[in-house]
């Protein structure tokens, strides 16, 4: 087999993209920290801003930094891509992957197709039904959920949240209310799949771009990115199960981050950690484990609110504020449960769990301050030695990136 230095250099020549840090093992998911759970302080969009754009049209394209978006409803435009614009086209690139061609929704590398005469011995099999597998996937672009559409649909409903705001969104060939303050572009803008020996990292990445409507100047920018890996064997068993879960994931986590990061989320530091109820306990030999003694479990937390924020004035708006709780509960690869507006420290499940399942569940704030509505945080454990927790994954087949540090809960077989 080739040394790892040559398939790296290889990958590379052929257009795919090398990270130059080192795979962490399946043993990282055992090893995060007990620690209680901390909120970094997000990067979003400046308050100040945001309460001057109200009227905002969503649009699943990248755009064009300093483009002016002619057009309103009294007056037709040639286009938003300088008269090009070919509606439900754009952003479809015909490509052939290994000899059938393909209209691929994302710029995903066309090199994937070129991988397995790469590589020999036991990795080439691997890596041809690896790439087998996205080819056969990416061709049924009707039930692909990683496209712009897609995408700017997601951000659409999580701004729609915010009772400041009066989001519109519209397809490429819609004219743009005269009326509206600033343009939101939303584009997946590469898919990228890095192999290092027998482990495929795949990454996933979207930007969001906020222009004023008047000049097209940018007012905001923000790039998201989702990892997650997994050996070539794991991504491929079950007819790709594994892939198709991480598609449904990445498109989950980027929509909700770039809605959180423009105009949900409030910069607030704050400490939260699971706890015990009833009849949830702790268990004995990993404080990271919570098992449930009922179907219906009682999920309860601890919460503090902590000084020294980005943004200090909010600070004595927030304390007194009337803060509610968003519950969410994933199994390993979709959302089962969630509950909005709960007042109180704890929430019982309203519907039986299943037995013997292991959930993923947490928590964030959400602070009504002057008739406005923020989100915090979802609640997450902090990994040893990681940043950017919830967008990076370790082993997708134990738990995705987006759940990996969620509080775990089993729920055993004899109940």
């Amino acid at each position: 087999m080739q040394s790892n230095a040559g398939i790296k250099l290889l990958l590379a020549l052929i257009g795919l993209v090398v990270a130059t840090a080192s795979v962490p093992t399946m043993a990282a998911e055992e090893k995060a920290a007990e620690a209680a759970i901390a909120n970094p302080v997000a990067t979003h969009m400046p308050e100040d801003l945001r309460g001057s754009l109200t009227k905002v049209v969503i649009l699943p394209t990248e755009g064009k930094s300093g483009q002016v978006v002619t057009g309103s409803y009294e007056q037709a435009t040639p286009g938003f891509q300088g008269g090009a614009a070919k509606g439900s086209e754009i952003g479809v690139i015909p490509v052939e992957v290994g000899g059938v061609g393909v209209g691929i929704p994302i710029p995903i590398l066309r090199e994937i197709g070129m991988i397995t005469g790469a590589l020999i011995g036991g990795t080439q099999s691997e890596m041809q039904e690896f790439r087998d597998a996205l080819t056969d996937d990416l061709k049924k672009a009707v039930d692909q959920p990683l496209t712009n559409d897609s995408l700017a649909n997601d951000v659409f409903w999580g701004v729609r949240n915010v009772s400041t705001v009066q989001p519109k969104l519209l397809a490429l060939s819609t004219p743009i209310p005269e009326d509206t303050d600033a343009i939101l572009y939303v584009a997946v803008t590469d898919l990228a799949i890095n192999v290092q020996d027998n482990v495929a990292i795949i990454t996933t990445t979207a930007t969001a771009r906020l222009a004023r409507f008047s000049d097209g100047s940018t007012l905001y920018r923000k790039e998201v990115h989702y990892t997650d890996q997994d050996t070539l064997k794991n991504w491929t068993r079950d007819d790709a199960a594994l892939w198709r879960e991480y598609r449904g994931f990445a498109r989950h986590y980027i929509g909700r981050e770039i809605s959180a990061e423009v105009y949900e989320r409030i910069a607030l530091s704050y400490m939260l950690e699971p706890m015990e109820s009833e009849n949830v306990r702790r268990d004995k030999k990993n404080a990271k484990l919570f098992k449930a003694k009922s179907l219906n479990p009682t999920l309860a937390w601890g919460y503090e609110l902590l000084g020294g924020d980005e943004e200090a004035e909010w600070l004595a708006e927030v304390r007194a504020a009337d803060v509610t709780w968003d519950v969410e509960i994933y199994n390993e690869n979709r959302p089962v449960y969630k509950a909005q507006n709960i007042r109180g420290l704890s929430h019982t499940v309203d519907r039986p769990l299943e037995k013997c399942t292991d959930y993923r569940w947490s928590v964030r704030p959400t602070y009504t301050v002057d008739g406005v509505r923020k989100n915090g945080a979802w609640m997450r454990n902090p990994p040893e030695g990681a940043t950017g927790n919830g967008n990076i994954g370790r082993a997708a087949s134990v738990a995705h990136a987006y759940i990996q540090d969620f509080a775990f809960l089993e729920v055993g077989c004899r109940l």
